[in-house]
């Protein structure tokens, strides 16, 4: 049996754990949170070093993206070299090989992404794959990575407004402790709205579901949201808020969708690789395994 294990920067209260077969091999998949204790992080990833076959890194990234750069940020470094036997993934392979597939399985299968939709994407350079295919589908794109990352007001109207920006300002914020950049530990449970007037104009909420989860307005009416993992109380509060159609990157695993961290960990224990894949070995193991977003109409 393959044992892929998440440790995540995260609150405890999203932990879970599933037993799923893939491609005809056993596979035990768990996730658990430190509640942005990284010391705990560090020392869980020292325990299980050697013992499972891959790591996801969780709450955290290891690299962001704009165009052709990768950033490294310092705080998930230093996380990482605690794992020395044992592959650590913190998903952003995968995010620019299945997002784009979602992206692009939407623009061929729906009509979701008909009429040049506004969308919001809560931070371009977490995602940049898949601001790159919406862009690439027509969508009128608006990034928050200013905004929602370190509270400067400037909404970024393209990819090339971000990729500007991020070369100036990536390796100065990749330097900062990460938790001043993205919410950790209990900070993931509340509810900060901030910007609304983006939330308001665009027709599709894009990106990690912490951040929109952490930022959205009390209305969410009409919506449609396209991120990666959710529980059963994540549906169900933005069911409330009104959102009508829910699209998680992520395939269902005994009814939770995963993170890409997690995700891609399983993928590299699946092909008994010590090492991230390649973007065609990605490619096949997704066509292999057909992985296909899950879209749920709410309201």
């Amino acid at each position: 049996m393959k044992r892929v294990v998440s440790i995540s920067l995260g609150s405890s209260t999203r932990n879970h754990a599933v037993d799923v077969n893939m491609a005809g091999i056993d596979c035990h998949v768990e996730r658990i949170g430190t509640d942005g204790n990284m010391k705990k992080m560090i020392a869980m990833i020292k325990e299980l070093d050697g013992k499972v076959d891959a790591f996801g890194l969780g709450g955290m990234d290891l690299y962001v993206y704009a165009g052709t750069r990768r950033y490294t940020l310092r705080d998930a470094q230093i996380v990482v070299k605690a794992a020395q036997k044992t592959p650590i993934l913190d998903g952003s392979g995968l995010k620019n090989t299945l997002e784009r597939k979602v992206i692009q399985y939407l623009q061929a299968e729906t009509n979701l992404l008909e009429g040049a939709p506004h969308v919001l994407i809560m931070s371009g350079a977490d995602r940049f794959g898949m601001a790159q295919a919406l862009d690439a589908a027509g969508c009128r794109l608006t990034c928050g990575d200013l905004i929602f990352t370190i509270g400067i007001p400037i909404p970024l109207r393209s990819l090339r407004a971000l990729e500007r920006i991020a070369r100036i300002a990536a390796p100065l914020l990749s330097q900062l402790p990460f938790s001043l950049l993205y919410p950790t530990g209990k900070k993931q449970d509340e509810n900060k709205p901030k910007a609304g007037y983006l939330f308001e104009e665009a027709q599709i909420i894009a990106g990690d579901f912490l951040f929109i989860r952490r930022y959205m307005p009390q209305s969410m009416e009409g919506k449609i949201i396209i991120t990666n993992t959710t529980t059963a109380n994540d549906v169900e509060l933005l069911r409330e808020r009104g959102v009508k159609t829910l699209i998680t990157t992520t395939p269902e695993l005994n009814g939770r969708s995963f993170g890409t961290n997690v995700m891609e960990a399983l993928l590299v224990a699946l092909a008994g690789e010590k090492h991230e894949l390649a973007a065609s070995e990605y490619e096949k193991w997704l066509s292999q395994l057909n992985f296909t977003p899950r879209i749920t109409h709410l309201n």
